[in-house]
């Protein structure tokens, strides 16, 4: 039986539960929450979806129950705080620090074998928290961010193109947030033809100012942040797993001197695959993106700094 339990039932997790479902490949998603009632509420209001929506998917919601969520091949953490208007993903640190360090035993003790996929922001901070708290081989813990700010770039891309972004190919890689992002325009295509031969040079300066502001600018819209494109972005990397499509993603993983960096969860191509992270994908770097690559590791492990108390 393939399942998998998501931690936090606030818009996200509950978005990634219906994206799941609504996939139908695995038996039994399992929803959970400190909120008294609301993974129960959100299960049922989903589950209420399933002879519309054409999906076999038992939903299931809990209030803190972990033993509910024994044998998941797969959790997912988006418990936490949410970005407010104002604030940057790394104001959340603390906070939210301190609700996974609480979580993770829990997911240990009764999914052992899990792998684990970090949404909670500071995203690349937080996956390198559960990385050295869990003691899990780095191919168990994955960081969602690279996937959602891929989505977003190919988005702004296909509108300053004026076609359907799925005719877009695009990459973002390097830290999931506003000053950290990489989108990689010397591998970005529309139908396999370089996008810099459509674009101007000030189009595309603003396409990617616009892909690294993409979440702040939802959160200054929505007064909180968003949840469609994330849930999305987290149900396709589960998909992947469960389903060993081995896709090729941009995650946030521990590196191990993988593009000359050491000790840090950031996002890098990886394949996605049954074993979780199946191996990193070293790509060839202009220097302009090897130089933004690594000041965003630099950043990266300036926020980390501040998990000392939490390790």
């Amino acid at each position: 039986m393939l399942k998998v339990s998501i931690l936090g039932a606030g818009a996200v997790g509950a978005t990634t539960a219906e994206y799941i479902a609504m996939k139908n490949f695995v038996s039994e998603v399992v929803l959970l929450d400190i909120i008294d009632g609301l993974a129960e509420g959100k299960a049922m209001d989903l589950s209420q979806t399933a002879s519309m929506n054409r999906f076999e998917t038992k939903i299931i919601g809990t209030t803190g129950d972990y033993s509910k969520t024994a044998g998941s091949q797969v959790v997912v953490l988006t418990s936490g705080v949410p970005r407010k208007p104002g604030m940057s993903r790394e104001d959340l640190v603390g906070v939210n620090a301190e609700i996974v360090k609480n979580v993770i035993p829990s997911i240990l003790q009764y999914s052992p074998n899990a792998i684990i996929i970090v949404v909670v922001n500071p995203m690349d901070t937080m996956t390198y928290l559960v990385q050295k708290i869990s003691g899990l081989p780095r191919n168990r813990v994955i960081g969602m961010g690279g996937e959602l700010d891929s989505a977003r770039f190919k988005y702004q891309l296909s509108e300053a193109l004026g076609c359907p972004a799925t005719e877009i190919d695009g990459m973002v890689i390097a830290a999931h947030t506003d000053t950290g992002m990489v989108p990689l325009l010397s591998k970005a295509t529309y139908k396999g033809v370089p996008v810099c031969e459509f674009l101007s040079e000030d189009k595309i300066d603003y396409v990617v100012e616009e892909t690294k502001i993409g979440g702040a600018t939802l959160t200054k819209l929505l007064g909180i942040s968003s949840w469609y494109a994330p849930g999305a972005a987290t149900a396709v990397l589960v998909h992947s797993i469960l389903c060993d499509h081995e896709k090729m993603m941009p995650c946030s993983v521990m590196l191990e001197g993988e593009y000359g960096q050491h000790d840090v969860c950031i996002g890098v191509p990886v394949i996605i695959g049954k074993n979780g992270l199946e191996r990193i994908v070293e790509i060839k770097l202009t220097d302009a993106e090897k130089d933004k690559f690594n000041a965003s590791v630099a950043a990266v492990k300036e926020v980390n700094a501040a998990l000392k108390n939490f390790l």
